[in-house]
């Protein structure tokens, strides 16, 4: 496979969720890339200018569409915003705490793309290791 890195990425708008009747429209970016086949990264652009990125399983991400999971820092389950499906993605950091909820439908197909890159199983066969172990003895 040699070099070649493949980046799957996908800009959409979160809702930090304030209280159960308020939330603010978060810019953000996912990003997965067979150069770190096992990570997916979150990417808040926040007003306070800097970006803020949160990197976790690709798996939890995968798992949360379906089902509750993830303990600690991230928890990320599906569920329902009036009509809307969504993802709750519940962070924490010693920063503070952070629910947001994602578009569900456009995680998922963001969530395909990144499979056809890397399928499920193919992680380690993604990773350039004979490379990363050259690069480390040289």
């Amino acid at each position: 496979m040699g070099h070649s890195t493949g980046v799957v990425e996908q800009e959409l708008e979160l809702n930090l969720v304030l209280s159960p009747e308020r939330s603010v429209p978060v810019a953000a970016r996912l990003s997965y890339g067979s150069h770190d086949p096992f990570a997916v990264h979150v990417t808040f652009h926040l007003d306070s200018g800097a970006p803020v990125t949160w990197v976790f399983a690709r798996e939890l991400l995968v798992e949360g569409t379906f089902r509750p999971c993830g303990q600690g820092d991230v928890r990320i389950w599906p569920a329902r915003a009036g009509r809307r499906s969504v993802l709750c993605m519940a962070l924490s950091s010693p920063a503070g705490d952070a629910l947001l909820e994602a578009p569900l439908a456009t995680v998922a197909a963001w969530l395909e793309k990144a499979h056809r890159l890397v399928p499920p199983g193919a992680e380690l066969a993604a990773m350039d290791l004979e490379g990363s172990l050259a690069e480390l003895l040289a």
